[in-house]
């Protein structure tokens, strides 16, 4: 089965709020990087652009919205709420009629993207080869 079609699965195995939940999640995750690749890696619905960006889980009490490199991303609006202690990763659990901040989540969705982003060599001030150039 491809990988859309086990998260639309997943998504209709939830049959409350948590389906409802991660089907507004994936739109938002769409419509923050249209060019975002759908995965499904460890039992669980993960994007990717360049690299992992975010993974969504349901749980029993909540939608866990995984950011892969969080640590190293602005968050100015707090939306990490969940593994702040952890080294390189955050996430927002989502619980049942919280309001999503959808301008700010895509904001977060961006950098996430963004960050996974090759560098051009002449940005970093070294050859391709990953050499300082002669002065």
């Amino acid at each position: 089965m491809n990988t859309s079609k086990l998260i639309d699965q997943r998504i209709a195995e939830l049959a409350d709020w948590r389906g409802k939940t991660m089907a507004k999640l994936r739109k938002i995750i769409h419509d923050a990087d249209p060019d975002i690749t759908e995965e499904w890696k460890w039992g669980t619905a993960v994007w990717s652009h360049d690299g992992l960006v975010v993974a969504v889980g349901a749980f029993k009490g909540n939608v866990k919205m995984n950011f892969f490199q969080g640590a190293s991303l602005p968050d100015p609006k707090k939306l990490f709420n969940a593994g702040l202690d952890a080294k390189k990763t955050r996430a927002i659990d989502f619980h049942e009629h919280a309001k999503i901040d959808e301008p700010a989540l895509k904001d977060l969705i961006r950098a996430a993207v963004a960050q996974n982003a090759p560098v051009d060599a002449s940005e970093i001030g070294t050859d391709e080869d990953g050499s300082v150039p002669a002065e």
